[in-house]
């Protein structure tokens, strides 16, 4: 990932669903020319942390301790839909939630807000694909241990 878009990881209900934040800084790279004069985070990077999001959940509830790891691959975005801006000094709450599973096959709502009002929504499909680099393993375990570190968690990060 070149991008990580989510800071934190605030509920989870393994198998079911997911809420984390993105704290949208002036800070953010991308918001420099995005629009010269009128910063505003791109739809793509709103759906991709979104994505983010989802494929924590997904990983967190397809893996099982002794099984081959598997990670999670966007593979369409449908339905997706952007309500308003957001900007620089907003917080996005992104939750997503597990709506189909038909293994290797995982279907997600995801819904990003600010404020209470909806900002995006989009429906994602991912693949569960088998990785084998330990590397990988290590980023994802890595990262999923800073967006969850102020909760506790009844599944260990694979």
């Amino acid at each position: 990932m070149r991008y990580f878009l989510i800071d934190k990881v605030t509920s989870l209900d393994v198998g079911q669903s997911v809420t984390g934040l993105k704290c949208v800084t002036l800070s953010d790279q991308v918001l420099h020319d995005h629009f010269p004069d009128f910063p505003t985070m791109p739809g793509a990077l709103i759906i991709e942390a979104a994505s983010q999001l989802s494929g924590f959940l997904i990983e967190m509830s397809a893996n099982r301790n002794g099984d081959p790891i598997r990670r999670s691959l966007l593979a369409q975005i449908d339905l997706a839909k952007f309500h308003r801006r957001v900007g620089p000094g907003e917080t996005m709450e992104i939750v997503a939630r597990i709506e189909q599973l038909r293994d290797p096959s995982v279907q997600v709502v995801a819904e990003v807000g600010v404020a209470g009002q909806t900002v995006a929504r989009a429906r994602l499909t991912f693949m569960l694909q088998a990785v084998d680099s330990e590397r990988v393993h290590r980023q994802r375990r890595y990262l999923y241990e800073l967006w969850t570190r102020d909760l506790e968690l009844s599944t260990p990060i694979l």
